[in-house]
């Protein structure tokens, strides 16, 4: 540590001296001409006004030998080496280049194509000139960053070391460059609506809580990307929307769960949950076609094939093949001593509450599937917001996609009957005064805006979740910068 306080010493006294010579280490903007994957390229050795190119980027390596120093430079697109020699640019500003600049520190250079005697595609400087000066030296370039909780601290840093990191950024890109084109190309319109809302719906989660001082109201972060707005849309006439955006969850964290995220969610008019389950798989082959150029991945412990037919799995007939529980049948009694059994109660859990219990059994014989399937069947309890199914009123019309045992998107037939989602909204709402933070909250609004008539509608909810599975990493990792607890600078 104390190496590196002296290192940042002689940075600012390097900075200062600049300063002195009327040198601005910090110039408005450069003047960057070539990028360094065009030239290496169109590599020329002509040293002529032809080949002359003028690049811009971050020092990565700085090596003297007299009267010629060798340096590399790396810009987005790539890494070359220049030459800085003092019968080139003059005595004084090679002094100027040896003395006062470091690796690390941005530069722009002028100069001429040449080949090295070893080989090596170089620049030899004409003119250069300081665009950055940094303060602090770069970690060691063989090793970059080791510390997991600086790799995600210190993102940049990671990034700047580690290619499989800056990779992991290009693709997640491309993914949600995918999601949009199929969702485009389906005659979908991309929406927006609220972050910030009165009433939090759309999903069971406790919500972020902040004060709106303009109107002096507390309101929510939201938890869905808009799927109460949505359905308003649906009532308005649109037949076809989308949304990818931020949503909010103050929840626990774990491989698979973080506090705020990427989600898209959408809504068709005049189908169904089959016709959404249907969609969604072409959506999730065609984005992990166009993003990873494959659709068979190796995730946690299990291989997985995204193309093809997924199978259907039915709710209740998977709890009872798995653990011998009938959940329409079996008491809670037999539920919690089935829990126990099987190491899955929880201390905080309320044991009067079968809708939280039959959760828990469900969620175990969760990771024994491998995948991909289509969970259907849902008891209606556990869907506040999805229609009952016509030919089993106990269940509805819902899908979960089961990946590598994990839920990884979900979607249903909408519920339109306003008297049955008041219903619905109020056992909910119950259940949420009465402790269950996680319960939906009821919506009048939302009640009258259905009470105009909302056409049968479908829709489909999924996450980042799905990027992280895909790369076989976890979801904090495949975030850029991670949300991380304050720590002291020194």
């Amino acid at each position: 540590m104390q190496q590196k306080t002296s290192e940042r010493s002689d940075r600012i006294k390097k900075l200062e001296e600049l300063k002195k010579l009327n040198i601005n280490p910090y110039p408005s903007k450069g003047n960057k001409k070539h990028t360094i994957c065009h030239i290496l390229d169109t590599f020329s050795e002509k040293l002529d006004s032809k080949s002359e190119v003028r690049i811009a980027g971050r020092l990565r390596g700085i090596r003297s030998h007299g009267n010629l120093t060798f340096a590399n430079l790396e810009d987005a697109t790539g890494n070359i080496q220049i030459a800085v020699s003092k019968k080139e640019i003059g005595q004084d500003n090679y002094k100027l280049f040896t003395k006062l600049i470091d690796m690390g520190d941005f530069i722009e250079v002028k100069g001429n194509c040449f080949v090295t005697h070893k080989g090596e595609n170089s620049i030899m400087a004409l003119e250069w000139k300081i665009l950055t000066k940094s303060l602090r030296p770069l970690p060691d370039k063989w090793h970059g960053i080791v510390n997991e909780d600086d790799k995600l601290r210190k993102r940049y840093l990671d990034i700047l070391f580690n290619k499989e990191t800056r990779d992991l950024i290009e693709k997640k890109a491309k993914f949600w460059n995918a999601v949009r084109e199929f969702h485009i190309k389906n005659g979908f319109l991309e929406v927006e609506t609220p972050v910030l809302e009165n009433i939090v719906g759309g999903g069971d989660a406790a919500p972020f809580v902040t004060h709106h001082n303009a109107l002096d109201i507390d309101v929510y972060l939201r938890i869905s990307a808009g799927e109460l707005w949505q359905k308003r849309l649906m009532v308005a006439g649109f037949e076809k929307t989308f949304e990818i955006g931020r949503i909010f969850r103050n929840e626990g964290m774990s491989s698979e769960h973080l506090q705020d995220y990427t989600q898209c969610e959408a809504y068709l008019a005049y189908g169904n949950y089959e016709d959404m389950y249907k969609f969604l798989k072409e959506c999730y082959q065609y984005v992990a076609q166009k993003t990873f150029g494959t659709l068979k991945f190796k995730i946690k412990n299990f291989n997985i094939d995204l193309s093809g037919d997924w199978p259907l799995i039915d709710y209740t007939q998977e709890i009872k093949k798995q653990v011998n529980i009938d959940i329409w049948e079996d008491n809670n009694k037999k539920i919690i001593k089935k829990l126990k059994e099987l190491k899955e109660l929880k201390d905080d859990f309320d044991v009067s509450n079968k809708e939280r219990l039959i959760d828990a059994l469900w969620k175990y014989c969760r990771k024994n599937i491998c995948g991909p399937a289509i969970l259907i069947n849902e008891p209606k309890i556990m869907s506040p917001l999805a229609k009952s199914s016509q030919t089993n009123p106990k269940v509805t019309e819902r899908f979960h996609f089961i990946i590598a045992g994990s839920e990884i998107g979900q979607g249903y037939s909408e519920l339109n009957d306003p008297i049955d989602q008041k219903e619905r909204f109020d056992k909910q709402q119950a259940m949420r005064d009465a402790g269950d933070c996680e319960a939906q909250m009821a919506d009048d609004e939302f009640i009258e805006a259905l009470e105009y008539g909302m056409p049968p509608t479908c829709g489909h909810g999924f996450s980042e979740r799905l990027f992280a599975f895909l790369m076989n990493k976890t979801v904090r990792e495949c975030q850029i910068f991670p949300l991380m607890k304050p720590k002291k600078i020194l």
